[in-house]
């Protein structure tokens, strides 16, 4: 395998990474005094890095391929999910003032807060699999994908050597190494990937050459409104059932909360996450359009621009497209948005497997030893994410990012149910949560373990009745809706038929037991530019989804 890079371009792509370690090295020698140092930065993180960062733990490589990968397949009915940047405001306005006023770490121990501690013990070990089964194994899998193109090495050799070097500097530097190494990464990102679609755009004929080509080929490919019946992209499932998945992964998952709590007071973490929300608007143009792009291309020059597989969109295009340089930019970019993610993951399991896990089960430990903890749990995330990297090969057939949408959609009901209701409803106990958690967690190996069982009957049009087929084959978005729906009503239900919380021990954690303090406290939070900024942005999402319709 020949490398697409010439000499000018690994000179490019060596300066990036002298630029990654020496930020890396830099926090290094600041040395983390404690676990609030080690996991959350020492809770003093300004806004315009934790925006960078929440942007680039989120934009990971199974976007860059992915993303562009139904861009090139279906066109922009998954655009309904990079517009969750309102939802990424909902963070900040409505869930991060009860975060941090409950003093957590974790979003598990948010929960023993709200509710006890079998909720927090669920969530714990909910997430941990969870993240090495989703997050950590689909990023090195894309990751390999990328690697393996740009440089001309073997899959393995790629994927093996990324993680290990993630690995070393978020093993060493905790928080504080993954959120400034991500700001830089953020900008290298947006810059690599703006020239690719400025650079396509002008080779396609411009915007108006490029619909006229896409459309006369496939009619539907820049409509986000498909038929509620659409076996794929109902538009009902993206938009009510992509929003409580929005919720779930935005407002509760800590691989993009911690990011808020390094901020040392509420106004902070909230600028934070309103200039994240812009940051999100991005990947559409930088990652779905370059995919349309290629599939624009492939009509017009075949020859020249050829795509096997549709997650290989977007490296196809850095490799034809792209000057010598701007291949080295560009390649650092991909790299940047495959470590930034695996960083995150890294110490987002080391968190909680050391303050929700060990930490409960070992009170007694030494500040030191929990840093040493949480370095040895980092260590063997990374292990875990090699060990499936075979497993995730066999995965990719065919678009990613939706592949990873699907199982996102059984994840989230239950847990956006028990945080929601949990802050604007002081009635929802402890059995209420734990009930809804456990019921979800059934409803979700049901839902995986029957579409896998009937796969081979699915995919060849086969004919099958029977209930727990049906049940296989409901849309995954219109899935997420049901169960969002069946969570909440058990949750309000269990929650009347039982005794009430003490209101006094969930004080300031719900909205009917805020004090005259916390109210006071939360108005001074916010000045009009917040306001202004947030409804700006709402405005522009209302624009995108009423400009692509076809």
């Amino acid at each position: 395998m020949e490398s697409v890079l010439q000499t000018l371009d690994w000179w490019v792509l060596g300066l990036y990474f002298a630029a990654l370690i020496g930020v890396a090295v830099w926090v290094v020698l600041q040395k983390n005094k404690n676990t609030e140092d080690y996991f959350l930065a020492g809770r003093n993180v300004g806004w315009f890095v934790i925006g960078a960062s929440i942007f680039a733990s989120n934009i990971g490589s199974e976007h860059v391929v992915g993303l562009a990968g139904t861009g090139f397949e279906s066109g922009t009915p998954m655009a309904h999910y990079e517009l969750h940047a309102w939802i990424v405001l909902l963070l900040g306005w409505l869930f991060l003032p009860f975060y941090i006023r409950s003093g957590a770490f974790t979003m598990p121990e948010f929960l023993e807060k709200r509710f006890d501690s079998r909720s927090r013990w669920f969530l714990s070990v909910f997430s941990l699999v969870a993240y090495v089964l989703t997050k950590v194994s689909i990023t090195i899998y894309a990751g390999g994908i990328v690697v393996s193109e740009l440089l001309g090495i073997p899959f393995w050799y790629g994927a093996i050597g990324i993680v290990i070097f993630t690995g070393i500097y978020t093993v060493i530097g905790g928080m504080k190494a993954v959120i400034y190494t991500e700001t830089l990464q953020t900008v290298v990102l947006i810059l690599g990937s703006l020239i690719i679609t400025f650079l396509g755009l002008q080779e396609v004929g411009g915007w108006g050459q490029l619909q006229e080509t896409v459309r006369a080929a496939s009619q539907d490919h820049f409509n986000m409104w498909r038929p509620m019946s659409d076996p794929d992209f109902p538009w009902t499932g993206l938009l009510f059932g992509g929003t409580i998945v929005g919720i779930w992964y935005w407002c509760t998952d800590q691989y993009i909360v911690q990011r808020t709590l390094a901020a040392n007071n509420i106004k902070i973490g909230r600028r934070g996450a309103i200039f994240g929300a812009y940051l999100k608007l991005l990947p559409i143009l930088i990652f779905l359009i370059p995919g349309i792009i290629a599939f624009a291309l492939t009509i017009q020059n075949p020859e020249v621009f050829n795509v096997e597989r549709a997650d290989r969109a977007f490296p196809m295009l850095v490799k034809t497209l792209l000057p010598v340089g701007l291949k080295g930019l560009v390649a650092g970019g991909l790299m940047a948005a495959l470590m930034s993610s695996l960083a995150s993951v890294f110490n987002s399991c080391s968190t909680i497997f050391t303050i929700d896990i060990y930490k409960k089960l070992r009170p007694e430990k030494s500040e030191k030893q929990l840093l040493n903890i949480g370095k040895v749990a980092t260590g063997i995330i990374v292990v875990l994410g090699i060990i499936w990297i075979p497993i995730m090969q066999k995965i990719g057939g065919g678009v990613m990012y939706q592949y990873l949408q699907n199982v996102q959609s059984y994840i989230a009901p239950p847990v956006t149910a028990v945080f929601l209701l949990g802050i604007i409803w002081k009635r929802v106990n402890s059995k209420a949560a734990i009930t809804t958690l456990m019921v979800g967690l059934f409803l979700l190996i049901l839902r995986l373990g029957s579409e896998i069982y009937y796969q081979p009957q699915i995919s060849s049009g086969e004919e099958v009745t029977g209930w727990l087929f049906a049940f296989a084959t409901i849309n995954f978005a219109h899935m997420a809706i049901f169960m969002f729906v069946f969570s909440v009503m058990l949750c309000v239900s269990v929650s009347l038929a039982t005794t009430e919380p003490n209101y006094e021990t969930i004080k300031g954690l719900s909205f009917g037991t805020l004090t005259t303090e916390d109210k006071a406290a939360s108005k001074s939070s916010y000045d009009k530019i917040d306001v202004v900024l947030s409804v700006v942005l709402v405005i522009l999402v209302i624009f995108i989804l009423s400009y692509f319709t076809g």
